[in-house]
């Protein structure tokens, strides 16, 4: 029975599943954005979430207690200098989980988790979005401006020829 078991043990002994944890939080700090299973997303969720709000108070106690978790330092380096900053105005939901489909040999459910404040995708995606429309509207109105322009000054000289004859 499973009475009192609440979370998802992910088919796997304690030690290796908080190893495996361990290294998928180390990996999603480091490199913003990593691909898993849901399940696994959804455990390193939150794992990884309490960690990034220790972070913020950037103490000898906070930094010992989160590399207790990480066994690595340059993940801590990297949390406690860069993600930090980004999410100090965060109340929470750092992460967010992205389904991607379906894996092919197996067929489970597959993810992207990624730091929410690192994007650059979406935030890029709108500035080009943007850029092009402003553009495209300038670019089409001085193509039309310009030949309308030559225009009226040919037929203000024709219209002074003719009257000077």
């Amino acid at each position: 029975m499973r009475h009192g078991k609440k979370f998802n043990h992910l088919g796997r002994t304690t030690s290796h599943r908080k190893a495996m944890l361990a290294n998928m939080a180390s990996s999603l700090i480091l490199h913003k954005r990593i691909n898993t299973t849901v399940a696994k997303a959804k455990e390193l969720r939150k794992y990884v979430e309490p960690l990034i709000t220790k972070s913020k108070d950037d103490s000898t106690h906070s930094r010992r207690t989160v590399f207790a978790y990480l066994k690595q330092k340059e993940a801590v380096a990297a949390l406690f200098r860069d993600v930090a900053a980004k999410v100090a105005t965060r109340p929470g939901g750092y992460t967010r989980i992205l389904k991607t489909g379906n894996r092919i040999g197996d067929n489970a459910e597959m993810c992207m988790i990624e730091l929410v404040d690192y994007n650059e995708f979406i935030t890029s995606e709108t500035k080009a979005t943007a850029d092009k429309k402003v553009t495209r509207r300038s670019r089409g109105g001085a193509k039309k401006a310009a030949p309308k322009a030559a225009d009226t000054t040919n037929a203000e000289e024709s219209s002074e020829e003719k009257s000077e004859n």
